[in-house]
């Protein structure tokens, strides 16, 4: 059946803007050429949307011919305000946004182990607050929150995980409770899988899956262009994962003995320190992090006729460390293949993108050899900031969703 008058404006309404949200400003004449409407019809919705307050006048066009459609229009960035957090077990980060993601203020604040539940709920929701007021918005409209654990698909709200700070799980309710604004929690290495496929290294990928890499491990997976979450909320927790090399096995609380014995940042760390390696932290990153992109340095630069003989050898220390560190990733890597056969592995977080191409590549040949399905292995490009990325990326979706979709008159 044909759409109802009504049905058919708010379809095309929503063309429009998203159009505008991903070509920028644009004349009447060229939303006329992108959607195939009407001049009049594009007309209405032009006036439409201006008067509801989503699109205005930006500017001009280059045209020689005055008039209404030599007139840019673009989306009303500041008609919503967003915020963006990546929580971890050490401390939090923000992000204020416009409703168009840019950056309107950052800010963070560490939280120590020994911090109660109620005084470190207490910072992290002081610390939006006032990254809020610095951006000048009065009102948040949605809140995007990155957190590590498990995601209840039903509730949508995170559940109770072993080894994660409590005060994680009240953040939440404390934040809802705070802000009058919608609050949305996923779980971390799913935010970084949605910005490394919308920003980062598999924008050309529909089906991939990101091992996130950084102080722990963990994976998502994406298929057909979908999140996978499972009947849990618990698809991609490859930390318990049973392989070989380890001393024990997982339980069902805890993950040592598992992948992440192998390829969490502690695990690395002391693997590098096998070899001799050590390293300068910087900026904040994981210790892990900062050893394999040393080692990376190491293998890659140019001898000089400073360096030593042991340095010159592709069989140094550097380079044996990271064969083995690729030796590790290969045996989750391949797991996730044999199941999944996802046909890209990304490797997120921190220690993927220190290690680059060089890592990547080194995976991805003992992967070629483990298993018979073929699957590329990528660096990630955004490192820890996926999360963020991710987040906030998830909270101008929801806030678009909302202010762009027809409402009751």
């Amino acid at each position: 059946m044909p759409a109802s008058p009504s049905t058919a404006r708010a379809i095309n309404d929503r063309l429009a803007l998203r159009l505008l949200q991903q070509e920028g400003p644009l004349t009447a004449g060229q939303l006329k050429q992108l959607t195939g409407l009407s001049r009049p019809t594009v007309a209405d919705l032009v006036e439409r949307l201006t008067v509801a307050g989503l699109i205005s006048v930006v500017g001009e066009s280059g045209e020689q011919r005055r008039g209404p459609n030599a007139r840019l229009y673009g989306i009303v960035a500041d008609r919503a305000q967003l915020a963006a957090l990546d929580v971890r077990t050490e401390g939090v980060t923000v992000v204020v946004a416009d409703l168009l993601g840019a950056e309107l203020a950052r800010a963070s604040v560490p939280i120590t182990d020994d911090a109660g539940t109620g005084p470190a709920v207490e910072q992290a929701v002081a610390l939006v607050e006032r990254a809020a007021k610095e951006a000048g918005a009065e009102r948040l409209h949605t809140v995007g929150v990155g957190a590590p654990g498990l995601i209840d698909p039903a509730s949508g709200e995170l559940r109770d995980s072993s080894g994660l700070p409590a005060w994680h799980r009240r953040l939440v309710a404390a934040l809802q409770e705070r802000l009058p604004a919608r609050v949305i929690v996923e779980n971390e290495t799913n935010l970084a899988a949605l910005a490394e496929q919308r920003d980062g290294a598999a924008r050309d990928r529909d089906t991939f899956v990101l091992l996130w890499l950084g102080h722990g491990t963990g994976a998502a997976v994406v298929l057909d262009g979908r999140l996978r979450r499972g009947a849990s909320g618990g698809t991609g927790e490859i930390g318990f994962l049973p392989v070989p090399g380890t001393a024990t096995l997982p339980s069902a609380t805890d993950c040592e003995g598992g992948f992440h014995s192998l390829a969490g940042g502690a695990a690395i760390a002391g693997l590098a320190a096998a070899y001799g390696l050590t390293a300068t932290e910087s900026g904040g990153e994981p210790p892990a992090a900062a050893l394999v992109r040393a080692a990376v340095a190491a293998v890659t630069r140019p001898a000089s006729p400073s360096s030593s003989a042991a340095d010159r050898s592709p069989y140094g220390p550097s380079d044996r460390f990271l064969s083995a560190l690729a030796d590790r990733l290969a045996v989750g890597a391949a797991s996730v293949v044999a199941v999944l056969d996802p046909g890209c592995v990304v490797l997120g977080g921190e220690v993927g993108q220190a290690g680059g191409e060089e890592l990547a590549a080194r995976v991805g040949e003992r992967l070629a050899r483990m298993s018979p399905l073929p699957a590329e292995v990528r660096a990630g490009v955004l490192g820890g900031g996926a999360v963020l990325r991710g987040a906030l990326l998830t909270a101008r979706e929801s806030a678009q969703d909302d202010l762009f979709s027809p409402h009751p008159r």
